[in-house]
């Protein structure tokens, strides 16, 4: 049997046990080399929430952006268009301009009288004075660009105007002061008496407002009207030191 033993190889003496293996390492550290590496990075909700953060000052800077744009393309901008456009664009917005208006008082008398035979049996007699009005007003849907010349050598703009227009006389009959005269004044006299007057403070009023002296103050007063119509649209075209020439047809001068 000593021969079948190998060498190395034998029974442990009577008495000795064998030797234990040695115990395994500690868990925590195992735990400890597993977690040797390169750092975590930190948690992601923390950038995503500072991100959200920022988005109502971009929104901030953004409109202040907007407000400074704003500010200087109406303050410091100046961008030069057409005046005769500018011009033209400032009269289609308004088809007839009212530049002057005429109040005065006429007076108009008319005769009732009634007869029989070769003998007049009544006569009646009223005086009314009656206020009125009349408009004076351009027609300007009738300009075209023939009415409109620049000259970019004195920035001088001068505009041809069409012939005024008058409207009808207004009578305002309830202020009317009436003045009657004779007797037997019935109610189917006073109506004739008062559509008389009527017709005659019409063609009163009428002649009144074709007085020389009345055209040529309702001229300047529509000369002026223009001028003033025109200078705020040239100025918003870049043509703050315009000069506007206003003209009638068929006038040499400004």
């Amino acid at each position: 049997m000593a021969d079948d033993l190998k060498p190395g190889e034998g029974k442990l003496p009577q008495g000795l046990a064998p030797e234990p293996p040695p115990p395994p390492p500690p868990a925590d550290r195992l735990r400890k080399r597993e977690r040797v590496g390169p750092p975590s990075p930190p948690p992601a909700h923390g950038i995503a929430n500072g991100r959200a953060n920022l988005g109502p000052w971009v929104l901030v800077a953004a409109l202040a952006a907007l407000a400074l744009f704003l500010g200087w393309r109406a303050y410091v901008y100046e961008e030069e268009g057409d005046p005769v456009a500018s011009a033209m664009l400032a009269f289609e917005r308004q088809n007839a301009l009212v530049v002057f208006a005429s109040r005065f008082e006429v007076v108009a008398e008319s005769e009732y009288e009634q007869s029989v035979g070769p003998f007049t049996v009544r006569r009646v007699r009223q005086a009314a004075i009656i206020p009125a009005s009349v408009d004076y007003r351009l027609d300007l849907s009738a300009m075209d660009a023939d009415d409109f010349r620049w000259q970019d050598a004195t920035s001088t703009l001068t505009v041809t105007l069409p012939r005024l227009q008058t409207s009808r006389p207004n009578l305002d009959e309830a202020e009317a002061r009436i003045f009657t005269e004779g007797l037997l004044n019935t109610a189917g006299s006073q109506q004739m008496l008062a559509e008389k007057n009527s017709q005659i403070a019409e063609e009163k009023a009428l002649a009144f407002a074709k007085n020389a002296e009345i055209l040529a103050l309702a001229r300047a007063a529509a000369k002026a009207a223009v001028q003033q119509n025109l200078a705020v649209p040239l100025a918003v075209a870049g043509f703050d030191d315009a000069r506007i020439e206003v003209r009638f047809e068929g006038e040499t001068g400004a």
